[in-house]
């Protein structure tokens, strides 16, 4: 059980990564589980800093 909560977890922060890359906005999370949205907003977060940086474009 533990281990499938985490794959969830995991697939939301790669799923928010990779709309932050895409430059979704942050509004645009489909989560509406806690947990799941924090992943999600915290996938973007990173994405986003890392667009801001240099390292995509």
């Amino acid at each position: 059980m533990k281990r499938q909560k985490r794959d969830r977890l995991g697939r939301a922060y790669s799923n928010g990564y990779q709309a932050g890359l895409g430059g979704r906005a942050k509004d645009n999370c489909p989560y509406q589980n806690v947990d799941a949205r924090s992943e999600w907003l915290g996938g973007w977060r990173e994405a986003v800093n890392e667009r801001n940086m240099g390292l995509y474009r």
